[in-house]
């Protein structure tokens, strides 16, 4: 979600766009779309979502080393907001950088909690918050990052007990972050199963991911993952098919063991908007985006849909209408065009944080360009079925007034979860 554009915490996908095209270096098998079964039509699962986000304290908590009562009074209140502003789910992040919101058994307690990774606050935040968001009506999705592990690279700065540091091994320094690596297949057995931990504790609605796989691109470094792509990489055309292939299993396997654990929990997954430009692949949207998720991030987010191993997308289309580069208007056709056929929900995701700031172009000055992209979305994509806002801290503060204006014009009486 780019810098301070999705999560505020990475690279900037929007200073990424723009400017010479990425070309792909292998052209992915044609994906076919599962049909529908015979009977009635397609009855989507409709969504009116925020993001809460806990890293780097984004949103909530508000700081670390709060009180467990203070911390718990700030989670209430953001889901009485999502009452208040008419929606129906809040997008929780429990697991930021490999530690977690609930009393894991893989993983330590959040730093954003207490101020120290490992250390218990005293509650349980992630149960309170699926309880007291069923108690509104609301839908509650446990957002996870599957492989971000810190916001530097020393492991000595970890909690003693975290396993990135237990196994260091697993972890690779880039961009001034740490990561785990995606080509271990320990590694997405573990990351997989530290997720699933937060499904087998609480009847969340959804398991939702964010736009991180492998990371963005960072200008004059490479990702070295030369040892795990040697011994694991035979068979495969080159390195970027081998981790596409690695990020289509951590999806595949996950969906199966949910549907195991906890059938009718959905899993979701939030990407950057473009999966490639036409110039790339005559599949793609028509954009001249300088970062394709297919191609930079190794996640093939357009055959996820097609073949049906996720129940919804919400691809992050935080531009404005009319962007040259990035047109919202051409993106979310397009992506309803992939979505057509298949049982997987499309929601779109928003860029509410942009509204009002100066330092974005004029469109997203005016409080009515959001309320546009749902008018859109209801007058010519009926394939849409909900918008998902980023995030918390502006669906609250709303410097420009465009959230009421969503509000005042797309929902007026709230629906019951």
């Amino acid at each position: 979600m780019g810098h301070l554009n999705r999560r505020g915490f990475t690279v900037g996908s929007m200073t990424l766009l723009a400017g010479l095209t990425i070309a792909g270096d292998h052209q992915p098998a044609t994906a076919t779309a599962r049909p529908h079964p015979a009977g009635p039509a397609r009855d989507g699962h409709a969504i009116r979502g925020m993001w809460v986000a806990s890293v780097t304290n984004r949103d909530w908590p508000s700081k670390a080393g709060l009180s467990a009562a203070r911390q718990r009074d700030e989670l209430l209140g953001w889901l009485d907001l999502a009452v208040e502003r008419r929606l129906t789910a809040v997008i929780l992040q429990v697991r930021p950088t490999a530690d977690a919101l609930w009393p894991s058994t893989h993983e330590p307690w959040s730093q954003y909690l207490t101020g120290t990774q490992g250390r218990d606050p005293g509650w349980d935040p992630l149960g309170t918050a699926v309880a007291e968001a069923h108690d509104r009506g609301l839908e509650l999705h446990a957002w996870c990052n599957p492989y971000r592990v810190a916001h530097h690279t020393d492991p000595a700065r970890l909690a003693a007990s975290h396993p990135a540091r237990r196994n260091p091994g697993w972890v690779v320094p880039y961009g001034g972050k740490l990561y785990y690596n995606p080509g271990l297949p320990e590694v997405r057995a573990f990351v997989r199963e530290a997720m699933l931990d937060a499904v087998r504790r609480y009847p969340v609605d959804a398991l939702h991911w964010d736009d991180y796989f492998y990371p963005y691109p960072v200008a004059g470094e490479d990702f070295d993952d030369d040892a795990a792509y040697a011994e694991h990489g035979d068979g495969f055309p080159d390195r970027a098919a081998w981790r596409r292939h690695n990020t289509d299993l951590l999806v595949r396997e996950t969906a199966a063991r949910l549907r195991e654990l906890r059938p009718g929990v959905r899993l979701g997954i939030s990407p950057f908007g473009v999966w490639r430009n036409a110039a790339t692949d005559p599949r793609g949207s028509d954009t001249r985006a300088g970062v394709q998720t297919y191609d930079d991030l190794y996640a093939d987010t357009r055959t996820w849909v097609r073949e049906g191993w996720i129940d919804y997308i919400c691809p992050q289309l935080y531009w404005h209408i009319g962007f040259e580069a990035a047109d919202y208007a051409r993106l979310m056709s397009w992506w309803a065009g992939v979505a057509e056929g298949t049982d997987t929900d499309l929601y779109i995701g928003e860029a509410l944080y942009k509204s009002g700031d100066p330092a974005q172009p004029a469109p997203w000055q005016d409080p009515a360009e959001l309320s546009r992209h749902l008018t859109l979305a209801k007058k010519k994509h009926p394939r849409v079925d909900g918008h998902v806002f980023f995030s918390g801290r502006e669906v609250r503060d709303d410097p420009s007034g465009a959230m009421a204006r969503v509000v005042a014009d797309h929902y007026p009486t709230r629906v019951r979860g």
